[in-house]
């Protein structure tokens, strides 16, 4: 099956063309050895759009599609769904796409809204797992249940405690097994914060009422901190319900750091006023003393990206470092690099901490696409950084980390990443020691397919 007619577009050929099969393989061919420690499962989300759009498209419309690879044994096994959520089981029944997109959003029929929701709940952004619960995420709607096999279990409100949305992002924290996250919506108050704890509880609710409604697609976390980044990225509801743009950069509101006490309410944020800026995805944040030190991209603007009509040409968000003053109230930053790039990671069992190595991913070109090319490796005790890059026909996803679970070192483990190559339209998960991630790969697992471009990745260990 393929897309029949589909609207001129740059986000549904190439590399980022659906697929239109589920498959289950087993023993894929393996090009090297896979490691020993390295049990359990692979798994990335992506935009994959079952019927043809009913207008103008973007990869944040696209139907969630779940690819995993699985380590068992001697072995390794791929296996790929769908989403299935309300929206898509209603415009299954129909035959055709019924819900509109973010760049031209139409409001759907009254039955379609009492089924499927307003907006359709893609889950197409990231996938999660805590309290043995694992969870595919879009920042718009309550976080999609699904089963080690990938097949959905449906919505998940936290036995009734959670109406509202759930970012893409939530963050783990690896000490005392909490998971926080928030959500933000057009009205006020515009963003809400959770708390759930290990036993998968939501046991704290907040509500900071900042003075826009914007998109804030991530924030960090400390031991004691959650961290906000109040920028200029403002929703435009009347705009989007007209068909219009959904955002705009509004430079006049300004850029401010937002502080919060774990267990704090909107009240207790104290706000610092930094140069105005847009922050996809953090790195990590932990605390020295009276300070609180964070590690992200940092774009100058919103990102390009979000102007549907114009996606390339680009600027890539350089790597940055902010330290809060507590003591004395005041905010110094600095870029730390010259290189470019994004979808940060590192390894997430020092989530809240200090961290001493961190991963990004390096553009080929900064277009909506992430064609990414490489990876660098920082080191921040040495200033040292290591990169890595494909072949340049290849384009490589974001980079997971593993931890050998018989390792101690911080970077004891590896980095996994889908890696496509345009010239044999193929896809292999290539497997790198985290600690010579230039050397040659340890393994590329040959995937049975090509695995359109997707978003984020997770790795979820064996229990």
């Amino acid at each position: 099956m393929t897309i029949a007619n589909p609207p001129a577009s740059p986000f549904l050929s190439g590399l980022l063309a659906p697929v239109f099969d589920e498959r289950d393989d087993r023993d894929l061919a393996v090009t090297g050895r896979i490691p020993e420690g390295l049990r359990g499962m692979f798994v990335r989300n992506g935009p994959n759009p079952q019927f043809p759009p009913r207008g103008k498209y973007h990869p944040f419309d696209g139907d969630g599609m779940l690819h995993a690879v699985y380590f068992e044994g001697d072995g390794a096994r791929y296996r790929n769904r769908w989403v299935e959520s309300k929206g898509l089981q209603i415009e299954r029944r129909r035959g055709a796409a019924i819900y509109g997109g973010l760049s031209e959003f139409v409001v759907p029929e009254p039955d379609v809204i009492a089924e499927g929701g307003m907006i359709k709940n893609v889950a197409n952004t990231h996938i999660v797992r805590h309290a043995d619960r694992m969870l595919a995420l879009v920042e718009a709607c309550l976080p999609t249940q699904f089963s080690r096999d990938l097949d959905t279990i449906g919505e998940w409100d936290f036995d009734g405690r959670l109406n509202g949305s759930f970012t893409a992002h939530p963050k783990i924290d690896p000490y005392n097994g909490e998971m926080v996250f928030f959500g933000y919506q057009p009205i006020p108050p515009f963003v809400r914060y959770y708390v759930v704890d290990a036993t998968g509880a939501l046991v704290h609710t907040a509500e900071i009422d900042i003075p826009a409604p914007i998109m804030m697609h991530d924030f960090a976390l400390t031991e004691h901190y959650a961290i906000f980044l109040d920028s200029p990225a403002v929703f435009d509801g009347a705009s989007m319900m007209a068909g219009g743009p959904m955002m705009r950069w509004a430079p006049e509101n300004g850029t401010r750091i937002g502080v919060m006490p774990r267990r704090g309410t909107g009240a207790d944020v104290r706000w610092f006023d930094i140069d105005n800026q847009y922050v996809v995805h953090f790195f990590n944040a932990w605390e020295d003393g009276d300070r609180i030190e964070i590690r992200s991209p940092r774009f100058s603007a919103m990102p390009g990206a979000f102007e549907f009509e114009n996606p390339t040409g680009k600027e890539a968000p350089m790597p940055w470092r902010y330290s809060v003053d507590l003591a004395t109230g005041t905010v110094t930053d600095e870029q730390t690099d010259d290189r470019g790039g994004e979808f940060p990671r590192i390894n997430d069992n020092l989530a809240t901490r200090p961290t001493r190595y961190l991963y990004n991913c390096m553009p080929r070109t900064w277009e909506f696409e992430f064609e990414f090319h490489g990876v660098v490796k920082y080191d921040l005790e040495t200033g040292a950084s290591t990169e890595r890059f494909y072949a340049d026909s290849e384009v490589s996803g974001e980079h997971v980390f593993a931890p050998d679970p018989n390792g101690t070192a911080e970077d004891d483990g590896w980095l996994l990443s889908i890696v496509t190559d345009r010239a044999t339209d193929s896809s292999d998960l290539v497997i790198l020691d985290a600690h010579d991630i230039a050397g040659e790969p340890v393994a590329r697992v040959h995937m049975p397919r090509r695995v359109p471009i997707g978003f984020h990745s997770n790795w979820f260990p064996e229990d």
